[in-house]
């Protein structure tokens, strides 16, 4: 049993990794801009009580086939100050997302995962 929930738990990560999950860094989601690729940025705080619920959602939807070319930069919300300026970002649990290069879509606080989905698929 021990083996098992061990692979599991190996496979969660490799997935984890696989959907292209990062910490934010500015000249890694620049490139990713540039690049024009579908690029999530989600405003985490470890504090914050809506991010938390908001992770296993983002992380079920990242392990989706679909969703296999996003890059979600994970930026910490009391520490990206420039970050959270130049995109107009407020709150934390806010997720802006992009597709060309260009912002498609944000949302701030959801937690539902159909509704994470929708906003998520803009990007593709």
């Amino acid at each position: 049993m021990k083996i098992f929930i061990a692979f599991l738990c190996s496979l969660l990560f490799a997935v984890s990794a696989w959907a292209g999950e990062q910490a934010y860094d500015k000249a890694a989601f620049d490139k990713a801009l540039a690049a024009g690729g579908p690029v999530i940025v989600d405003f985490f705080a470890g504090w914050c009580p809506t991010c938390k619920a908001q992770k296993p959602q983002v992380q079920a939807l990242l392990a989706e086939p679909k969703m296999k070319g996003v890059t979600l930069f994970i930026a910490d919300y009391d520490k990206e100050k420039d970050l959270k300026k130049d995109l107009r970002v407020s709150k934390q649990a806010t997720f802006v997302v992009f597709k060309g290069g260009k912002e498609v879509g944000r949302s701030t606080g959801q937690t539902k995962k159909e509704d994470l989905a929708a906003l998520f698929g803009k990007a593709l």
